[in-house]
Order: C-alpha cells, then structure tokens, then sequence
C-alpha cells in the first residue's frame, strides 16, 4: 500500500533534523522513492518553512543558531515518543496516558518515523514546548541506532523514563531510569508449556531488528541450549525484512517449513504475532497442520487470539509498562530538583494464554 504523503514528508523532515542535513539521492533511497519524488516533498516543506534546500542537498532550520531558548517546563505536560506503526507500545501507551491523566498531566503525543535518530528531534521540540517530563520508546533497528542516542539521552535535563527499553550495563545510558517486560522470563515460559506438552525439537523464528528482539533470540538460545529436555533447536528469521543489516546462514532464512522437516522440529516459538499468524499459513500451504503436525507459540499478544486456529502466546504486561513508567515518571517530577532517589529498573513478568495452537506431543 502506497505511503501517504505526509507521512513520507514527516519521515524526511525526521531524516533531517537528525542529521542536519542530508542529499536527496540517500533520502529516496532510504525511503524507496524515487528521486523526483523527494526533490517534490523537500520543495514543499521548504516552502513551508520546515526545510532549506540546497543544490542536491536539505538542511534543518533547527541549527543551533535557529533553536530559540527552551520555554521553562510548564509541570503540566508530558511528553511521549513512540514509534510508529507500533501496536505493542501503543498499548503501552495507553497505560501510561490512564495515569498521567489521572494525575493531571497533559500528554503530548510524538509519533517518531521509521527513520534512525527519528527520536531526538522530536524530544527537543518537546522540551522546546515545556514539556516536564519524557516517557520514550526509540525503535533502535540496530545496536548501532541505540548506540548513537546515548549522548543526548544520557544529557536530557528533564526526568526521562525508557519503556521496553533496557539500557545496557556499562553504558551512557546505565543510569536511566526504565521500565520494562522480562522477556527472558517470557522464552522460559514458551519452552516450558512446549517441554511439558512432550516437545523435544523447537524452532524459534523471531525477528532481530529492536531491542525486544534481540533479547527474545538470545533468550531463546541460552534457555533452549541448556534445558535437559530440549534435544534439538534451531532459530530463524521470523519475516525476511525482520534483521538487521549483515548476511545469515541459509538456515536462519529458509522456510519455517523446511527447517521443521529438516529438525524433525515438532513446535515452533514465533515472534510477533503478525509475524506468527503470517507464518501458520505458509505452513498450511505446506501442509504443516498447527496444531497436528506443529504447536505454535506466539510472542506478545496482540492479536495472536484472532487467527483461524487462536494461537497460544506470552504475553508480555504492555499496558502495565505504561503505567509503571508513567507512575514513575510521576514520582521523580514530584521529587523535584533537590530529590537523590536512586535509579529505577523495572522488570515485569509475562504471563502465558493457552489456546488452541499447542497440545501434547
């Protein structure tokens, strides 16, 4: 389905304000548009004042020179940056809007493009606007996209809260706050029911392009290599456009079909729920029932119930992470300049919905 306009032009004015400046040969490339089409967009937007154009070239009218002072924060508003096309953090979203709502706040809602660094810009109009507080979710595709953010991330002046986000031990962003689901817990949870259910033989397809997901495959790696019960694992992609940049094995990109012939796998832990229900069809044009041949687990539950056959999943607490960042995120306003608290992660378990995708061996 063909993009709307506005959502292209908002992608390349996020393109942009990340960088500064970018040539409108890598923005159509980036966007899978072509050339013509960009030179059109970045002639609109600089008409509207939001870009500057040059011979092959767009700048950001948020130079340092342009960027009036912060307004002082207001108290009253917070800001959340999500990304888009996210339903897991939209729940995720909702959670935290029922307590900042119910606290008072007025919530100012950023949705950031499918485009790195898409985040920062977004944050400093916030904080531009007089926003007291951030709650934020980067998309991080890649290690190197969450890598590039620490510097600012780790500079806000204002109380920040990451949701689903863990920042890694060591790093700049070791002393943030962050709310989060337990998603090692989540892996356990799947293998387990499956080992009880008689599985020996498990493939995992799960995607490798955010934080959540390279968490899920590590996860899945060290539980299934070290169960007792667990004889043979594999892992694959779960969608071709699902890792991130780099080459895989043939196995990691073959047919969910054929690595369960090859294995002799006899259940499958899938990863997301579009993803998993996408992938139950192919099997049934392979004719791989589920659950007859295969039990199928799904990851986060967001629509995993709505399929032909409903699908067992973990579900991670979405709206829970919301409200616990948000209740957090509250506190620390509360504290104020003079509060010394100490930094805050938290953990949430998920919880398992069996339905008719799995049944025993």
């Amino acid at each position: 389905m063909r993009e709307p306009v506005e959502v292209r032009r908002q992608r390349i004015l996020a393109a942009v304000e990340s960088r500064g400046s970018a040539r409108v040969s890598d923005l159509a490339a980036e966007l899978e548009v072509s050339v013509v089409t960009v030179r059109r967009d970045v002639e609109e937007l600089a008409q509207e004042g939001r870009l500057r154009r040059g011979h092959g070239v767009v700048r950001s009218t948020l130079a340092a020179r342009d960027i009036p002072a912060p307004r002082p924060p207001d108290g009253d508003t917070v800001a959340v940056v999500v990304p888009e096309r996210h339903t897991y953090l939209y729940e995720s979203l909702h959670g935290a809007r029922s307590v900042l709502e119910a606290s008072g706040k007025r919530i100012a809602l950023h949705i950031a493009p499918q485009v790195a660094g898409a985040e920062r810009p977004l944050a400093e109009r916030a904080l531009k606007d007089g926003a007291a507080g951030l709650l934020l979710a980067p998309r991080w595709r890649t290690l190197a996209d969450e890598e590039a953010d620490h510097a600012w991330l780790a500079a806000l002046e204002v109380p920040a809260v990451l949701m689903e986000r863990r920042p890694a031990a060591g790093s700049a962003l070791h002393a943030m706050d962050s709310v989060c689901s337990d998603h090692v817990h989540g892996v356990h949870l799947a293998v387990e029911h499956l080992v009880c259910l008689g599985h020996r033989r498990i493939v995992f397809a799960t995607r490798d392009d955010s934080p959540t997901a390279r968490t899920l495959r590590s996860a899945c790696a060290r539980i299934a290599g070290a169960h007792p019960l667990v004889e043979t694992w594999a892992w694959v992609l779960s969608a071709p456009e699902a890792g991130q940049e780099g080459p895989y094995a043939p196995e990691q990109t073959a047919g969910l079909h054929e690595v369960l012939r090859r294995t002799g796998a006899t259940a499958a832990v899938l990863h997301g729920d579009v993803d998993a229900l996408m992938l139950v069809q192919r099997l049934a044009d392979h004719g791989v029932r589920v659950p007859e041949d295969c039990s199928v687990v799904a990851y986060d539950d967001v629509v995993a119930g709505l399929g032909t056959t409903p699908l067992t999943a973990v579900a991670p607490p979405k709206a829970d992470v919301g409200r616990a960042a948000a209740e957090l995120l509250l506190e620390r306003l509360d504290s104020g300049a003079g509060g010394h608290a100490p930094v805050r992660r938290v953990e949430l378990l998920p919880s398992l919905s069996v339905r008719g995708s799995t049944r025993p061996l």
